[in-house]
């Protein structure tokens, strides 16, 4: 339980709170609309009218949410000035994208209630107006402000229409359509065999949401939904007056016309906010990108791996931190976001990227990826470079015994972490808490291995002379292989070197046993708080995130860090 608490027990926290301001905004708005203001509207519309009003309430609350996640300056901003006072609410800054699915997903669900209740609407609105009936006061409701224009109840002004014009020549109803197709492209497109496939798709649909937000903070302007004016209900008590409807506004009679006005705008008070500070974030995005970029190196490793190196102009970082990179000569708007896998300590930032899509195979041919030549200075191409920012790799040295966990080109960020390790210790630096590290790498080939072996190289002769074997435990598991590569290196199992690595430590075969590995770590550090940070698929993380909360073994306390992009 104590493990559990201290891996999930904020981030359970600030989920039950969101969903309990949710629920209230719903009742509460459900109620505001049973009082007797609405008491005509709900003549004709039932309960229909708090059924529509209880999710709008909801969705310009989630709306006002759904962009802070998405601000990176600003959550790194916020990490790094909460980090100082607690690590723990400084790590849920790192599931900003979960709680922005979850955002989104509350705001699908509120919408689609939203607009069920609406078609309901529509229909008694116009039923009230094909009434032609004086004797029911559906029909005299809706014939209120006909002859001068006054103050009315009923939108829909005429039965010579259908409630589907009635959609598409309102503010609302047009404003209503524009929104929700936008909504629904933004979320189909956002499912994940789009998103890793198609990324074009995603990014593109996505930036939907401009259109989006321009459509609800209008929604409001038509004022469809109307109630009486509090000075009305003053003189004219619809529980008392409703049943003399046929002498309203008589001489002699004690129920006057009945005034009616529409809620003005509320939805832009809720957003403008959020808005103003994703502007903020963009023209930061955008003056940063406009700094120029040098591209120093090109080195293609084995299995279509990129590596570029470069310098910009002021560029500082903490380890594993990442950056978005756009080339203007492939795509003027695209950006994709890759992990620094160069070290605070070096005078140049690097990526690898693995070549799996459109955008990277192109960047991979501008770099002479698929040319025997080496290419001049000059005739590479362009690139901008957004960031750093921000992730839970940054807390690496604040836990003094740490698991980092790969998976294929997920142990970028530990290229980052490792190196800095190295020159740390290069430069004799006494100031590093962390005592004890424990390396996985999980691959599913022999080739991806090359470009990082050099480094695990450099740090296995380093930890050698200066007599620190300890400090670094690092694990190598090749998890598929062919039948001709195993008899190979079942002949080459004996040599002092990994014949696929180089290393003194073997590479292992198959998948670890988590189980037996958190074990041995609780058992090896009694009373620790061990760091585990795994940047790799979802399947490895939920096993684990289980695995962290179940070990308790000695004492011992394992917080779970992922990597989200």
């Amino acid at each position: 339980m104590g493990n559990f608490a201290a891996n999930e027990g904020l981030s359970i926290f600030v989920i039950l709170v969101w969903l309990g301001i949710n629920v209230f905004l719903f009742v509460h708005f459900y109620m505001a609309f049973l009082v007797d203001r609405y008491y005509y509207t709900r003549v004709i519309l039932g309960h229909a009218l708090s059924w529509a009003r209880a999710p709008a309430a909801c969705l310009n609350f989630n709306c006002m949410l759904i962009l802070l996640p998405v601000c990176r300056n600003l959550l790194s901003f916020l990490r790094g000035s909460i980090q100082y006072c607690s690590r723990t609410a400084a790590r849920q800054l790192d599931r900003n994208l979960t709680f922005h699915k979850l955002v989104a997903y509350m705001i699908a669900l509120h919408t689609a209630i939203h607009i069920i209740a609406h078609l309901f609407n529509f229909e008694r609105f116009m039923d009230s107006q094909l009434m032609i009936n004086s004797s029911h006061l559906p029909y005299v409701l809706s014939q209120i402000g006909n002859n001068d224009n006054r103050s009315y109840l009923n939108p829909i002004r005429t039965n010579e229409t259908n409630p589907t014009i009635v959609m598409f020549t309102t503010i609302a109803g047009l404003t209503g359509v524009v929104i929700t197709l936008a909504l629904i492209l933004i979320i189909t497109s956002s499912m994940e065999v789009i998103r890793r496939s198609y990324f074009e798709v995603f990014w593109f649909t996505h930036h939907l949401f401009i259109v989006f937000f321009i459509g609800l903070v209008a929604h409001g302007i038509g004022r469809i939904v109307r109630g009486q004016t509090v000075e009305s209900v003053k003189v004219h008590d619809p529980v008392e007056c409703h049943s003399k409807f046929e002498t309203w506004g008589q001489n002699g009679t004690d129920c006057p016309e009945p005034v009616f006005a529409g809620n003005p705008p509320m939805t832009w008070k809720w957003v403008v906010g959020p808005m103003f500070l994703y502007v903020c974030e963009r023209l930061v995005r955008f003056y940063r990108s406009q700094q120029k970029v040098v591209i120093t190196k090109v080195v293609m490793h084995p299995s279509k791996t990129l590596e570029l190196q470069m310098k910009k102009k002021g560029f500082k970082m903490e380890v594993g931190q990442y950056v978005f990179m756009q080339c203007p000569s492939i795509s003027q708007l695209e950006w994709h976001p890759f992990t620094l896998t160069s070290a605070p300590e070096e005078d140049h930032l690097s990526v690898h990227i693995r070549i799996v899509g459109d955008w990277t195979q192109a960047l991979y041919t501008a770099c002479g990826g698929d040319k025997t030549v080496v290419l001049d200075a000059w005739t590479l191409p362009k690139v901008a470079v957004d960031g750093p920012f921000g992730t839970a790799s940054e807390d690496v040295f604040r836990y003094e015994v740490v698991m980092l966990v790969g998976a294929g080109i997920g142990v970028t960020p530990f290229a980052s972490v490792l190196k800095s390790v190295w020159y740390k210790h290069v430069q004799e630096n006494k100031n590093v808490f962390t005592k004890k590290i424990y390396f996985y790498w999980l691959c599913p080939e022999t080739q991806a291995f090359e470009w990082f072996a050099d480094l695990l190289q450099s740090l296995e002769r380093q930890m050698n002379e200066k007599d620190m074997r300890d400090f670094l435990s690092y694990n190598i598991y090749l998890t598929r292989w062919k039948d001709a590569e195993a008899a190979h290196l079942r002949v080459q199992y004996e040599a002092e070197d990994d014949p696929i690595t180089g290393l003194k430590q073997k590479t292992r075969y198959g998948k670890p046993n988590w189980d037996n590995e958190f074990s041995a770590i609780a058992t090896q550090h009694p009373g620790s708080k061990v760091g585990v940070f795994l940047c790799g698929p979802t399947a490895l993380a939920t096993a684990l995130g289980k695995q962290c909360i179940s070990h308790t073994e000695s004492g011992t306390e394992f917080i779970f860090n992922k990597e989200n992009f």
